[in-house]
């Protein structure tokens, strides 16, 4: 199934992005990552997809990239997802420097990841 991300670059990702992959399975909603944090090195993440508006749903789904095989995809809203540490109780919010914005996330398939 072919699914296209489409990313507006502004208050939370820092780039645009349109780019379609071929998913193999179905989406499934996600609320924790392990990917790199703020300081580079793989931790469990919080992660929520991101509107103009705010917080939405994020998803993930095994995907085919062209460069990469099979990778684990995470997308988000139209302004991509975004990412706080996963011990981290503050609200969502765009100005807190803890968190962060991608416009999604291409992991290798075997990512550990929560719904």
């Amino acid at each position: 199934m072919l699914y296209e991300v489409e990313v507006n670059d502004g208050g939370n990702s820092p780039l645009a992005l349109d780019r379609v992959f071929d998913l193999l399975e179905d989406p499934r909603p996600l609320t924790r990552v392990v990917t790199a944090d703020l300081s580079g090195q793989d931790a469990w993440c919080q992660v929520v997809g991101w509107e103009e508006d705010g917080p939405c749903q994020a998803m993930a789904a095994l995907a085919e990239d062209s460069g990469d095989g099979v990778i684990l995809l995470v997308f988000g809203g139209s302004e991509g997802i975004r990412l706080k540490p996963g011990d981290d109780d503050a609200e969502w919010d765009l100005n807190d420097p803890s968190q962060w914005g991608e416009p999604c996330l291409m992991l290798d398939k075997a990512t550990a990841y929560r719904g």
